[in-house]
């Protein structure tokens, strides 16, 4: 199931997910949802995606202050810096779309953020995940997590569009949510 979502690499864990010791996502198939209501068009779903990643770069800027050691805090920043660029991609998108010219600045006021990708708050995600911040696996294992909840949100969002070209963008996004997980996997190979 997974190699057919586009997974190259899947690893079968002895005991399921009940053996698993890792982070998952978790919550009700419901959280995030009512971020939206299923007729977005593709501008409106952008700006809303939008503040998913501006919701969590924030988040990792907060955790960077909290950071206790050099690594940590790195790790952080740099994760901070991905969902900027992340944020980019999205904010492209939009001004492709759209009728007219439309600043950075304009945008940003356009988009009102509330929680993180996946549909949580900051305090939200530390009291589920209650990480060890000096520890960068913890730090990694965390934002894997988050991406994994991001994932699992885009692909139920995709699921109920109405409108072909919102889903597609969805289903874009969510294909560029993998890409954030296997990235974040090789990195937790390194930490």
């Amino acid at each position: 199931m997974l190699s057919g979502k586009g997974f190259n690499q899947v690893y079968n864990v002895s005991g399921g997910i009940k053996a698993w010791e890792g982070k998952i996502a978790v919550g009700p198939q419901t959280l995030g949802m009512d971020l939206f209501d299923g007729t977005e068009s593709p501008q409106d779903f952008l700006k809303v995606a939008y503040s998913l990643e501006q919701g969590l770069h924030r988040f990792y800027l907060d955790m960077a202050d909290n950071a206790r050691t050099r690594a940590v805090l790195e790790l952080f920043e740099k994760l901070a810096a991905i969902e900027v660029k992340h944020q980019d991609a999205i904010f492209d998108a939009y001004t492709r779309m759209a009728d007219a010219a439309v600043s950075r600045e304009q945008f940003d006021a356009m988009v009102k953020t509330s929680v993180g990708e996946g549909g949580l708050t900051t305090d939200q995600y530390l009291k589920l995940f209650d990480p060890d911040l000096s520890v960068e696996k913890e730090v990694v294992s965390l934002a894997m997590s988050i991406e994994a909840q991001a994932l699992d949100l885009y692909q139920r969002v995709g699921a109920r569009m109405k409108n072909a070209d919102s889903a597609a963008i969805v289903h874009g996004i969510a294909d560029e949510e993998k890409q954030h997980l296997e990235r974040l996997g090789k990195l937790m190979d390194t930490v």
